[in-house]
């Protein structure tokens, strides 16, 4: 029988209507997984289907996450979006795009809460281009943390992509703010695989799990010309597993980005690998009750 999953974290774009800076200008921008030119073309409901038919997973319900849309259209991404869902069926619940620090974030988080299915906003913070520099990152800048306070009476949580050596940051925002939902994305990105690299990143991560607001996705933990295996990233997901504990941790595919580093058998796949000691019970919450529940998806658990 196939696993039922809820994927907590993928993207949709048609570049034919709609211009992602990123995808579409020139020269290509600089990318965490290197060359992301198979990118470059329209992925959609059909496609995502597709891949995950590559897996032994029923899809009970899905989480589109901002895809880093026409800065110049603010109000567009969820305006598509609620056309993909009247249209195809896909995704079930939203994560849009406001920049916290804008003068006019407040108004744009107010657009973004009246549809009924946005769930969370993301706003990469600026951050440090490597650990142990002094300056703080956007976390602490005090228009960026006005914004961020508009999201809990907003009813809205936050999805938080930014690298591990600004968790300190993000468990003192988590603290300041404990109504609000912090979603860690992409397992806090834990790039550098070195000794010294994985030392910082577990301190780092055992850091902010011990705010109760916080959980975590994993997901984005691809090595840039490795295959995604079970062995190559085991050790990553049963750390942030035993940190946060089962219920606060959620897995995703992070497709179609995710595609560059391992197909979607693979990385579902490998996360049944790594966590088949576990319960049935406890598997079901990391491959979806979890994310119904902090998602607050509507779908029956």
């Amino acid at each position: 029988m196939p696993r039922r999953i809820v994927d907590a974290h993928h993207h949709f774009w048609d570049l034919g209507r709609n211009r992602h800076p990123w995808l579409c200008d020139e020269p290509p921008i600089t990318f965490r997984y290197g060359d992301y030119a198979a990118l470059r073309r329209n992925y959609l409901r059909a496609d995502y289907l597709r891949d995950a038919a590559t897996a032994s997973v029923e899809v009970q319900g899905t989480v589109y996450v901002e895809t880093e849309w026409d800065p110049a259209d603010p109000r567009g991404e969820m305006r598509y979006v609620e056309s993909l869902i009247r249209d195809t069926g896909l995704p079930t619940v939203a994560v849009g795009h406001t920049r916290l620090d804008a003068p006019e974030a407040a108004e744009l988080l107010a657009y973004h809460a009246a549809f009924p299915f946005v769930r969370s906003i993301r706003h990469k913070p600026r951050a440090n281009p490597r650990p142990g520099m002094a300056e703080p990152g956007g976390m602490k800048d005090s228009a960026w943390r006005r914004g961020f306070a508009q999201l809990a009476p907003l009813g809205l949580r936050f999805d938080l992509q930014t690298p591990w050596w600004h968790m300190g940051e993000a468990a003192a925002l988590a603290r300041d703010f404990p109504d609000t939902a912090l979603i860690i994305n992409h397992a806090g990105l834990p790039a550098d695989r070195s000794a010294e690299g994985l030392a910082g990143w577990r301190t780092a991560m055992a850091q902010v799990a011990d705010c109760p607001n916080v959980c975590v996705k994993i997901s984005g933990i691809g090595v840039p010309g490795q295959a995604w295996t079970a062995q190559a990233n085991g050790a990553i997901v049963r750390h942030l597993i035993e940190v946060f504990g089962v219920t606060r941790c959620i897995f995703a595919s992070n497709f179609p980005v995710d595609s560059l580093c391992g197909s979607f058998e693979a990385i579902f796949g490998g996360f049944g690998d790594i966590v088949a000691d576990l319960s049935d019970d406890e598997q079901d919450a990391l491959f979806r009750r979890n994310a119904i529940r902090i998602y607050d998806m509507g779908l029956a658990e």
